[in-house]
């Protein structure tokens, strides 16, 4: 049997990146780290170079379970664009810090993988392949900062409360598999066109946990309460790129799973996902007033943003889809931009965050 290996050739480019970075990190010298930058940053250019030179494609590999269309390869884009930017803006800041670069920028580079896993995944084996590298990587990257102790602390709530959404999405894919046969999103979605009431308890039981798990991963209230203490304490490029490429992945691979896979589904949860709308938009905006912190009150925007982007997931099919894509192309850049000007404040080893060192910004640095 012929394998089409042409749909992952921008998953093996960040890799190869990735595995690059490792390896050359073990042979130069502390003050020749800055150098993994601009590699990371080369290799997510030519990743996306070959995203580009795929677009209007629709390829599938390993028997469709990696389905790499328009869909995806916007998001991956997205992804890579995040990456390329939360690097660069990285390089002044690990200067600063005691963070490790050569581990650093391969776990940004194995994080992005894992989100061009989730968007092109056509079978739920494969999405929690990808969310769990993702992951993974994205609890190293919050707790890097050794030397400080929030960072810790951010990285162990987002490691256990992650594992809590897991556990939920992982149950959620059992119970599906038990009850339809398969793993693969176009044979399930072929389960569901008979009638809600002729299903399974186990299948309904098993779309609900998946639904749940993925509100963890979205921020989606009421399970955004990890969001500000984790943001606070990772470092600000880290938080940065999970309030972004973080985000964009988890409703990616939401989207894929219910929008187009499982769209015979809307009628019957679209007033949960109303609700979970309205409720995360209120509570974001809200609490994000109160703060006196500045990553507190983007950690708490980016929460209310996920409550604009579930209008989206309701409005459903193939509008609900583009809603999606147009919001990600607003909002990447300007979280990214809110953030970078965070960073672009730091002195030494303080992170300048309350709105008190933002006093004055615009007559002395007016650039800013």
């Amino acid at each position: 049997m012929e394998i089409n290996l042409t749909p992952l050739l921008p998953a093996a480019e960040v890799v190869l990146t990735a595995l690059t970075v490792l390896l050359l990190d073990l042979f130069l010298d502390e003050g020749e780290k800055g150098l993994l930058a601009w590699i990371s940053a080369l290799g997510l250019v030519l990743a996306s170079a070959l995203a580009f030179f795929l677009w209007g494609s629709y390829e599938g590999a390993f028997q469709n379970t990696f389905l790499l269309d328009s869909f995806g390869l916007f998001f991956t884009q997205v992804f890579l664009a995040s990456a390329l930017l939360t690097i660069l803006c990285s390089v002044e800041y690990l200067r600063q810090t005691a963070i490790r670069a050569g581990e650093y920028y391969a776990l940004i580079l194995f994080a992005t993988l894992g989100m061009m896993l989730m968007a092109a995944a056509n079978d739920l084996i494969i999405f929690f392949l990808g969310l769990e590298t993702m992951s993974i990587a994205v609890y190293v990257l919050t707790g890097m900062w050794r030397e400080r102790s929030r960072a810790s602390e951010a990285a162990m709530k987002y490691f256990i409360i992650g594992a809590f959404a897991t556990g939920f999405l992982l149950y959620g894919i059992a119970l599906v598999f038990g009850a339809t046969g398969t793993t693969q999103l176009s044979r399930i979605a072929e389960y569901l066109t008979q009638p809600v009431e002729h299903w399974p308890v186990v299948l309904l039981a098993g779309v609900f946990l998946l639904l749940i798990g993925l509100a963890f991963k979205v921020a989606a209230f009421p399970f955004h309460f990890w969001v500000p203490d984790v943001y606070e304490g990772a470092p600000t490029p880290v938080a940065a790129f999970m309030a972004v490429a973080v985000k964009a992945a988890a409703f990616a691979g939401w989207a894929r799973i219910f929008l187009h896979q499982m769209a015979s589904l809307d009628s019957e949860w679209i007033s949960l996902v109303w609700a979970l709308a309205i409720l995360t938009m209120t509570v974001g905006n809200l609490l994000a007033i109160a703060q006196a912190s500045v990553k507190r009150m983007l950690a708490y925007s980016s929460i209310a943003h996920a409550g604009y982007l579930l209008i989206g997931v309701v409005a459903g099919g193939e509008e609900g889809s583009s809603a999606l894509l147009f919001y990600f192309l607003a909002y990447a850049p300007m979280t990214l931009g809110a953030f970078a000007v965070v960073m672009a404040l730091k002195e030494g080893e303080r992170d300048n965050e309350s709105y008190s060192d933002f006093a004055g910004l615009g007559w002395k640095r007016p650039f800013l």
